[in-house]
């Protein structure tokens, strides 16, 4: 006899968190999405709220939530340099109390638990590709260190939850993801570079374009989560997920452009201080444990997220912070 799960996913109305929870609702489990609204937009899980097995909370992580549940995904933290620098200490105690109060919950209910960790841990890395065993090379005083060190100690956490009170965890690390959701105001590369084009606006690059990323469509993403929760108890982690087809800042704006027949020119600003020069994920480990790999090519999650874009009526869209210039001629910080 099948039994239907009960499952939280911290984030949930976020932009991975809500293509998780559609995931995880079509086939069939009772879902509890979780969410404080800051980053995120009620409309993402809206054609949701009718189905008998998702129910929608306004609830901050960094305070306890008492329910009973058997798998937990926690994806809930600003992701975007713009969102988790208006309040650095916030983000750092979303990463540290929400993993606290998750895991707490887990041990409880004994309870499965993710935790949606980050390429991020590897700062601006040393080596490339980044493999699970480079310990990275993070400031933990710089301004994105609120972000970068919260997650490591996520980490931390969730190991010495493992050793310590033997809860089951899951760990991974995820790098560049992008597709339909993204928030039109979230600061990240491909939704500012997106936009900037559809306006007929400069795309801005910051130093010499030349940084590079790696860039992994929602759809396969939510695919290696999933993949990794159901995976063998023995394996927890942490592993890479991400496609590891590497391209430049500049070719990025340069397919943009092509793809929305746009006239916009590039621009140039300062490089942000402790931006990654690189990002690329070894996803070996992935495609050996989990039998994982990204499927969709950049063009076709490209050529669906602009679509997004192109339909979706921006002024529907609250700026989390004040940090958001509305103008996109003066874009976002390359996330």
């Amino acid at each position: 006899m099948n039994h239907t799960k009960r499952i939280l996913v911290t984030g949930g109305a976020g932009f991975l968190g809500s293509h998780l929870c559609d995931r995880l609702v079509d086939r069939g489990d009772d879902v509890i999405c979780v969410d404080n609204f800051f980053t995120s937009q009620k409309s993402n899980v809206a054609h949701l709220l009718g189905k008998p097995n998702f129910e929608l909370i306004r609830h901050d992580i960094t305070h306890p939530l008492w329910i009973e549940v058997d798998e937990i995904y926690n994806l809930a933290c600003p992701a975007a340099p713009w969102h988790y620098q208006y309040n650095p200490i916030k983000t750092t105690k979303t990463s540290v109390m929400g993993a606290i109060n998750t895991l707490g919950l887990a041990k409880r209910c004994k309870a499965k638990i993710l935790q949606a960790s980050t390429s991020e841990v590897y700062g601006d890395p040393e080596v490339s590709p980044q493999a699970e065993t480079y310990r990275g090379a993070v400031n933990p005083i710089g301004p994105r260190a609120c972000y970068d060190e919260g997650k490591r100690c996520a980490e931390t956490l969730f190991f010495d939850y493992h050793r310590q009170n033997r809860v089951n965890i899951r760990v991974v690390r995820i790098f560049n993801t992008y597709g339909p959701r993204m928030h039109p105001y979230d600061g990240r590369v491909v939704s500012n570079f997106i936009l900037q084009a559809l306006n007929g606006d400069d795309i801005t690059l910051y130093g010499d374009g030349m940084q590079t990323r790696s860039f992994c469509y929602v759809d396969d993403l939510v695919g290696g989560l999933i993949a990794m929760m159901d995976g063998p108890d023995e394996f927890i982690g942490p592993v890479n997920l991400g496609n590891p087809n590497e391209m430049t800042i500049r070719q990025l704006a340069e397919t943009v452009i092509a793809m929305t027949g746009s006239d916009s020119q590039l621009r140039y600003e300062h490089l942000p201080q402790d931006d990654p020069l690189q990002r690329r994920p070894d996803i070996a480990l992935a495609t050996e444990r989990l039998g994982w790999k990204p499927r969709i090519d950049l063009e076709t999650g490209l050529g669906a997220t602009i679509e997004y874009f192109r339909k979706i009526n921006r002024s529907d869209f609250r700026p989390p912070t004040p940090n958001i210039i509305l103008n996109t001629r003066r874009a976002a910080v390359d996330a």
